[in-house]
């Protein structure tokens, strides 16, 4: 078995999601929650599971990591270096489910739009354990909150993306139940938005918009039931 998802997450379609003064809101965010998370590691080298979309590359380089990208097709690679740009890492290609590296091989591993569209979501969170010595990163789309109205939204996601995939979305103690079959358990997690995304693409990240997403965050209510989840996991015997 593989998993593929990760061959749209790279693709242009994908990247357009990310466009304009909404995607650039969007992927601020979640840069400022990513650097957050790895707050107090030492900078080492980091796997970055499905990440030929490109989105952490810099943040990573920029903090002194040095970072490898696997990818599950040459697609991946092909959109990494040529589509986006990002040749200040390695690539390798590979079944995601079965990484070609030694156990505990790198300091940090980390994942992000990937997990909820993958088929054997437990087996991809074992593996990227199984490689990491320190640390693992993953994000999620939450349950709760406004989140759990992803059906209602769907149509709306669906009509400004076009090519929106179903995903899947989870409760904290899921994730911390997979954790269970590794060493790692949950250190840190950091809630991004407390309005669906959908809204901010919708609204074109307009600026009533954001202060109502910086009041929530002030108030705690992002905190609580905020989505996407960006949740870090450390090796309990490191």
């Amino acid at each position: 078995m593989r998993e593929t998802a990760d061959i749209e997450t790279s693709s242009a379609d994908y990247a357009r999601r990310f466009s304009g003064q909404a995607g650039k809101y969007l992927l601020d965010v979640q840069s400022q929650a990513v650097r957050r998370i790895v707050e107090g590691l030492r900078p080492g080298h980091v796997l970055d599971v499905g990440g030929g979309h490109g989105q952490l590359v810099d943040d990573f380089v920029a903090m002194g990591w040095k970072v490898t990208v696997a990818g599950s097709d040459a697609q991946c690679e092909h959109n990494l270096r040529q589509l986006h740009g990002k040749r200040n890492c390695s690539f390798v290609t590979t079944n995601l489910l079965h990484l070609p590296f030694a156990t505990a091989q790198f300091d940090l591993v980390i994942s992000v739009r990937l997990l909820s569209h993958a088929n054997l979501w437990q087996d991809l969170m074992r593996e990227l354990c199984r490689v990491a010595r320190r640390t693992v990163v993953i994000d999620y789309p939450s349950q709760s909150g406004l989140n759990a109205l992803t059906p209602l939204l769907f149509g709306l996601k669906k009509a400004f993306e076009g090519n929106t995939r179903t995903y899947t979305n989870f409760s904290r103690r899921e994730i911390e139940r997979a954790l269970e079959q590794t060493p790692f358990r949950v250190t840190r997690e950091i809630k991004q938005f407390f309005l669906p995304m959908v809204v901010h693409r919708a609204t074109h990240a307009v600026a009533p918009v954001r202060w109502a997403e910086g009041i929530a965050r002030g108030v705690g209510l992002t905190a609580l039931f905020g989505s996407p989840v960006i949740l870090r996991a450390d090796r309990a015997l490191y």
